[in-house]
């Protein structure tokens, strides 16, 4: 009998996003990269023109609402979609406390919504 695995290797749910966000290594000036989807753990976004390497850690600066949230996050996976694109996945390392919170109380309607089961 097959399982639907709907989220179930996640260790966060997601929301999908399309946004432009700031990028950078700590020491680095910013670069552009849109948005894919958000956890309160993490942030998956695509990064165009820019080499970004498993292990980095990066600040990124995003807004939820009318908040702008600037966390730092370790590269934990970066795949090439194309010679010049690459898709990333970060998980937070550092966010303010209460912009976790924030982070949580918008992500949590959106995870109550019917979904496909």
């Amino acid at each position: 009998m097959a399982e639907r695995v709907t989220g179930a290797r996640r260790k966060y749910l997601r929301i999908p996003t399309d946004q432009v966000i700031s990028v950078a290594e700590l020491d680095q000036s910013d670069r552009l990269a849109v948005s894919r989807d958000l956890s309160t753990g993490g942030i998956r976004f695509e990064a165009v023109g820019c080499e970004i390497n498993l292990g980095d850690l990066l600040r990124v600066t995003f807004n939820v609402g009318r908040r702008t949230i600037v966390a730092t996050g370790r590269v934990v996976w970066a795949v090439e979609t194309d010679p010049i694109t690459q898709e990333v996945g970060i998980e937070f390392q550092e966010i303010d406390p209460a912009a976790l919170r924030f982070l949580e109380e918008e992500i949590e309607p959106a995870l109550d919504l019917p979904g496909p089961y």
